[in-house]
């Protein structure tokens, strides 16, 4: 499916034609299952208190993420729930480009691209969804969110499926699909509409490589002095942001035009908690990939998925509890982790850099293949990451102090 045909959101709306007109066996606009799971996707009815859809915390108009902002104008370090008052207690990712993520291994291994010869290797889980990888696939993720009482808040599988069949353009649409009999086991039922919201999200809607670092490579636009320096340093052995942020090889013809930026493995890069985050919730520290059933060891206590770097300029806050709300911060946070003398403030605080919530399991050989950096390196590499932003998202991006045109 093209472009072309999502003009957000079309599906949604058509369907409120389609209840309220449409015989119960004709649903044209639900044809396939990814216009099906468009509308889905975006139905406040398959929350609890009919107020809170997919597309509330993966917001298309703003990089597939939850933009609602606090009294304090920002947006928020975690969702609230359907219900006005729960707190979820991790970020909610983009689901931008999730689909390209392989299933999930708990115990894989791949070669990375980085220019140094340390740190070449990597054995351990890989892939999935969530940022503990509990889900094997898409399909797998969108079972999750109605059913978890913080966020959507249904009861089982059973109350998700008779609020489908609530509306005749939905079982239609169903039946034709899925088949004549797919309402006569709730499981069965959930499934498929699990299914449909994971084709939608395999649509180009979500993956349209169009970014600027994308038009550069195809030979529309040249990138300014600071995105290619940002570029450069990011994919050098200065820097160890391609050891866990590239997929595929700069000479791979066909795979360096769709690179995800993530390797899809499992670290403790030494996030510090987010303390309001956790006291709002009454949990201790977060276990990360240790909560991931495949991966109980202790080891894997405070890993943590490598996220997309597909359209990080507009997807804050950062990292997995949304401790930190600028790009820059971030970038700052991975320098002091090899120069802690020549950063040794955050930011954003003024005040010393918090110690990691799980210190344990940091990966501290993987942080030190950086050299430290200048402001004017650091600089680059945000141009650089500005670079990534998806085209329909461009105008979101906030020059914050650093002007990257030539």
């Amino acid at each position: 499916m093209g472009r072309a045909m999502l003009i957000w959101p079309p599906a949604a709306l058509l369907l409120a034609t389609l209840t309220a007109c449409a015989p119960p066996e004709e649903a044209p606009a639900l044809a396939s299952k990814a216009l099906l799971g468009e509308a889905l996707f975006h139905d406040v009815d398959l929350s609890w208190p009919r107020t809170q859809a997919c597309a509330t915390c993966h917001n298309p108009e703003h990089g597939f993420i939850d933009d609602r902002r606090g009294p304090d104008g920002r947006i928020g370090p975690v969702s609230l729930g359907a219900d006005g008052a729960s707190l979820g207690d991790r970020n909610a990712p983009t689901v931008a480009y999730a689909a390209l993520a392989p299933p999930f291994q708990a115990a894989g291994a791949r070669t990375r691209h980085h220019r140094q010869r340390q740190g070449r290797t990597y054995e351990g889980p890989l892939g999935g969804q969530f940022w503990d990888g509990r889900a094997p696939d898409l399909a797998g993720q969108a079972q999750g969110p109605p059913l978890n009482p913080l966020e959507m808040g249904m009861p089982d599988a059973a109350a998700v499926v008779a609020r489908l069949q609530e509306k005749p353009a939905y079982v239609a649409a169903f039946r034709a699909l899925f088949g004549p009999a797919v309402f006569a086991d709730p499981d069965r039922a959930y499934a498929a509409f699990a299914e449909s919201i994971a084709a939608f999200e395999q649509t180009e809607a979500f993956a349209p490589f169009d970014s600027r670092h994308d038009r550069a490579l195809r030979g529309e636009i040249t990138l300014s002095f600071k995105e290619l320096t940002g570029k450069s340093l990011f994919f050098s052995q200065f820097t160890s942001c391609s050891a866990c942020h590239q997929l595929h090889g700069s000479g791979d013809p066909v795979g360096r035009l769709r690179e995800p930026f993530t390797g899809y493995e499992f670290h403790n890069v030494g996030v510090p908690v987010n303390a309001a985050v956790r006291a709002a919730n009454g949990l201790g520290p977060d276990d990360g990939l240790a909560q991931n059933p495949a991966t109980p060891a202790a080891a894997h206590r405070g890993r943590y998925k490598t996220p997309t770097l597909r359209n990080v300029a507009v997807t804050e806050p950062y990292m997995h509890n949304g401790v930190f709300q600028d790009l820059r911060t971030v970038i700052e946070f991975y320098d002091h982790q090899v120069d802690p003398e020549g950063r040794p403030l955050n930011p954003e605080t003024g005040e010393p850099w918090a110690a990691p919530e799980v210190p344990d399991t940091v990966a501290h050989d993987l942080l030190a293949l950086s050299d430290p950096l200048s402001d004017d390196q650091i600089e680059a590499l945000v141009c650089f990451l500005r670079a990534l932003t998806d085209q329909r998202w461009e105008h979101l991006v906030q020059d914050k102090g650093i002007a990257c045109a030539d």
